[in-house]
C-alpha cells in the first residue's frame, strides 16, 4: 500500500511506523483547527483534548474556520460513511487496538472501534504535524494499523538507587503512551511501602499506596497497564538484613528466600494482597529469578536429593496456589526454570513465563522452547544496556530488541517487556530513551524492524531535530563503545569512569585503552559537537534526554581523558626524575614540575573534570528522581576529586622539596607506580 509516486514515495517519519500507509496532499493548519468526535466518551474526549493539546504547543489555534479533524468510531454513523467514502475498513485484527487515519479535503479522519485504537490514532496523528503556528502543516497519509503484540511494555528498576518521583513517572506514561506502549512494570524489591511490613521501604526512597494509586489513576486515561513486580524469591537481600526477616534467607546475609521457611510463602502472601489491591490490572510480575544461591544453605540437603530445577519450580507451584485467591496471572522470569525443560510442563499453565536474554544472539529459541513447547504464554524481554555504564551501549540493546522481538512473535509470544536496570544506582532514565523508543517500535511492529530506519528519524520524531545532528551524536557514541570493546575493555562502563589509572587494575586498563584513546575521544567529542550544533538550530523538545545525552558524551570523553592525561602525569615525572641530574633538565625543573600541578595543572584537570561532570549528573538526578540515594553517587564524585587533589599536594610538595634541596622524590612517594609510564 506504499505508493509508488514521485510526491509519495517517502516512507513517514512515524515510530513505531504503521502497517499500510500510502501519501497524500499535506494539509495546512495554518488556520487553525476545529474537532469532532462521534461519541459523548469520556476516553474519546481525552485523546481529543490530549491531541487539541499538543497542537497548541505547536501554535496551532483552535478556530472553525481551520482543517477540520475528526474522531470517529467505526460503529457511528460518521465512521462507517467516512470508511466508505475511501473504500477503507477495520479488519478483525485490528478491532482491539487498530485505527484508519486519512485526510481528504474534508478533513484529517482518525476512525477506530476501541477508545484505544483511537487514541493510538491521534498519538500518530501528533508525529505527522511539522513546523508551528502559521507554518504548521500535517502531513497527508492513509494509514491503517495495528500492533503485532497485544502487550509492549518497559521495565523499570525501582530498587537499585534511583527512585523516580511522581511527577516524572507521569512523564513516563505520556511518552510510553505517545509511541504505543501499553504496559508499564515497576520492580520492586524494597521499594513498595506495604502496610503490612512497614521496615524495608526507607521513607523518601520508596513508593506510597497514594503515589501508586495517583499513577494508576493517570495511566488509565493514557491507556496504560501499570503491572507490579515484587520480587518473591530472589533479589531480596535489602529485605532480609532485617532481623524480623533474617531467618527467612536461604543463606545468612544473603538475597533468596528459604522455600522451606513457612514464613516465605506467608510474607509473599502479604505483599502480594496489598499490591492486588492497589494496582487492578490482570497481572501481578512475581520476579523469581537469579537465585543463585538456593541449594547452598537451608534447601542444601533437598536440592541434593530432588534436584535444584524440582526445589524452585515447586516453590514457584506453591507461590501461585498462594496467590490463586487474588485472581491474577502472575509473570515470572524464565531464567531458572529454562534450565531443567524436563520439569517446566509442571507449573501451572496459566502463569506466563517472562523469557530474559541481552545480547544480540542469531537464535532465542533455547529461551523460548521450554515454555512453548510446554503450552505456556511467554512474553520476551530484551535489554536497553542501560546498566552501570555512563551512556547504554545501544549496538548490543537495537540488536538485542530487534532479534529478541522478532522470534518472540515467532514463536507467539503475546508480550514484549523492554528492561531497564540500575545496577550500580547511577541509571538515569533520560538516556533511556533510545532503546525505550525501539523497543516500542519494534512490539508495535511485525518481523524484525529496522534498525538503520529508526535511527534515521528517531531525532526528527522525538526531538523535533530537523537537523539530523542528534541521529549522528547517537551514531558517534555508538561508535565509542565499540572503540572501547576493540581495546577488550567491554565499553564505556562506570567502573571504568571511577577507575584509579595509577592502580594495579587501572594500570592494566591504561595498555589496553592506550591505542583507542583518540579514537574514543573523539567520537564523544563528535557527538558533543553535533549536540551543541542542534541546540543551536533550536526548537528542540525533550531537552532533558538531550541534557542527559550530552552528560553521556561528556562521561565517555572524560574515561579516555582522564587514562590520557594519568598517563602523561605518570611518564613526566619518571622522566623528571631520571633526568634530574642533566644539566638541562634542573633548568626547568620548576616549571614542568607546576604544569602537573599547580595553577591549571594536569592534576587539577581531572579534579575539574569529576567536579564539572558531578554538577551535572546531580542536575539530570534530581530532574526525574527524588533525593534518596543521590548522596551515596555524589560520594563517588567527591572522592575522585579528593584523590587528585591529594595527588597534586604530592607533586607541590616534590616541587617545594626541588627547590630547597634539588632533590626529587621518588615516584613512588608522589604515588606514582613504576611501571605506569611503559603500561
Amino acid at each position: 500500500m506504499i505508493a509508488s509516486g514521485t510526491a509519495y514515495a517517502q516512507r513517514p517519519s512515524l515510530i513505531p511506523e504503521p502497517r499500510e500507509f500510502h501519501g497524500r496532499d499535506d494539509v495546512s493548519l495554518a488556520g487553525g483547527v476545529s474537532l469532532s468526535t462521534s461519541t459523548q466518551d469520556a476516553d474519546d474526549s481525552f485523546a481529543a483534548e490530549d491531541l487539541l493539546a499538543f497542537l497548541k504547543e505547536q501554535g496551532v489555534v483552535r478556530s472553525a474556520k481551520g482543517a477540520h479533524i475528526y474522531l470517529l468510531r467505526d460503529t457511528s454513523s460518521y465512521g462507517k460513511r467516512a470508511l466508505a467514502s475511501e473504500g477503507l475498513s477495520l479488519d478483525s485484527p485490528m478491532m482491539d487496538e487498530g485505527y484508519v487515519l486519512f485526510t481528504s479535503k474534508a478533513g484529517i479522519y482518525m476512525v477506530a472501534h476501541t477508545a484505544t485504537g483511537l487514541f493510538y490514532g491521534a498519538q500518530t496523528a501528533k508525529q505527522l504535524v511539522s513546523g508551528a503556528g502559521g507554518h504548521a502543516v500535517f502531513h497527508g497519509y492513509v494509514i491503517r494499523d495495528w500492533p503485532a503484540m497485544k502487550y509492549r511494555g518497559v521495565h523499570d528498576d525501582l530498587s537499585r538507587g534511583p527512585v523516580p518521583t511522581l511527577e516524572f513517572q507521569k512523564k513516563q506514561i505520556r511518552t510510553f503512551a505517545a509511541y504505543k506502549l501499553n504496559v508499564y512494570s515497576p520492580y520492586f524489591e524494597n521499594t513498595m511501602q506495604y502496610a503490612s511490613n512497614p521496615l524495608p521501604a526507607l521513607p523518601g526512597g520508596s513508593i506510597s499506596k497514594a503515589d501508586a494509586e495517583a499513577l494508576i489513576a493517570y495511566a488509565k486515561q493514557y491507556h496504560v497497564t501499570i503491572v507490579p513486580e515484587q520480587e518473591a524469591f530472589g533479589h531480596l537481600h535489602h529485605m532480609l538484613t532485617w532481623q524480623q526477616y533474617a531467618h527467612l534467607a536461604e543463606v545468612p546475609g544473603g538475597g533468596v528466600l528459604a522455600p522451606g521457611e513457612a514464613g516465605s510463602l506467608q510474607l509473599i502472601k502479604e505483599w502480594f494482597t496489598e499490591l492486588a489491591a492497589v494496582f487492578p490490572g490482570p497481572f501481578l510480575h512475581i520476579g523469581a529469578d537469579e537465585t543463585s544461591e538456593l541449594g547452598q544453605g537451608k534447601t542444601a540437603d533437598e536440592v541434593k536429593q530432588r534436584g535444584l530445577g524440582a526445589v524452585y519450580i515447586d516453590f514457584l507451584t506453591k507461590i501461585h496456589t498462594e496467590l490463586a485467591p487474588l485472581n491474577r496471572r502472575l509473570l515470572f522470569w524464565g531464567d531458572m526454570a529454562m534450565n531443567d525443560p524436563a520439569l517446566v510442563p509442571r507449573l501451572p499453565k496459566d502463569m506466563i513465563a517472562v523469557a530474559w536474554h541481552y545480547e544480540p544472539e542469531e537464535d532465542f529459541s533455547k529461551w523460548l522452547d521450554p515454555y512453548t513447547k510446554a503450552g505456556m504464554e511467554t512474553w520476551v524481554s530484551p535489554g536497553v544496556n542501560n546498566w552501570s555504564r555512563v551512556y547504554p551501549n545501544n549496538n548490543l540493546a537495537l540488536g538485542n530488541i530487534q532479534g529478541f522481538v522478532a522470534a518472540g512473535q515467532k514463536a507467539g509470544s503475546t508480550g514484549v517487556l523492554n528492561t531497564i536496570w540500575n545496577d550500580d544506582g547511577e541509571g538515569l532514565f533520560a538516556e533511556d530513551w533510545y532503546g525505550v523508543l525501539f523497543g516500542a517500535a519494534a512490539g508495535w511492529q511485525p518481523g524484525a524492524s529496522d534498525i538503520a530506519g529508526f535511527q534515521n528519524k528517531y531525532g526528527k520524531v522525538f526531538h523535533g531535530d530537523a537537523t539530523g545532528d542528534l541521529d549522528q551524536a547517537q551514531l558517534a557514541l555508538m561508535q565509542a563503545h565499540l572503540a572501547l570493546e576493540k581495546a577488550g575493555l567491554e565499553d564505556a562502563k562506570d567502573a571504568l569512569f571511577w577507575l584509579d589509572p595509577w592502580s594495579a587494575e587501572g594500570l592494566e586498563a591504561a595498555a589496553k585503552i592506550k591505542p583507542v584513546l583518540d579514537e574514543v575521544r573523539g567520537d564523544a567529542e563528535r557527538a558533543l559537537t553535533l549536540i551543541a550544533q542542534a541546540r543551536r538550530a533550536g526548537n528542540l523538545r525533550e531537552m532533558e534526554a538531550v541534557d542527559a545525552m550530552e552528560l553521556g558524551a561528556r562521561r565517555m570523553d572524560f574515561i579516555a581523558f582522564k587514562f590520557q592525561a594519568a598517563g602523561d602525569i605518570a611518564a613526566a615525572y619518571q622522566t623528571l626524575y631520571q633526568t634530574q641530574n642533566d644539566p638541562e633538565v634542573r633548568k626547568n625543573m620548576s616549571g614542568r614540575l607546576w604544569n602537573l600541578s599547580g595553577v591549571n595543572g594536569r592534576c587539577q584537570d581531572l579534579r575539574d573534570g569529576y567536579g564539572y561532570i558531578r554538577d551535572l549528573f546531580k542536575d539530570a538526578w534530581l530532574k526525574e528522581n527524588r533525593p534518596y540515594w543521590l548522596d551515596n553517587v555524589m560520594a563517588e564524585y567527591d572522592a575522585a576529586m579528593q584523590l587528585w587533589i591529594a595527588r597534586a599536594a604530592n607533586l607541590r610538595g616534590a616541587r617545594q622539596q626541588w627547590l630547597a634541596t634539588h632533590t626529587l622524590r621518588p615516584p613512588e612517594a608522589v604515588g606514582i607506580a613504576q611501571t605506569a609510564s611503559s603500561k
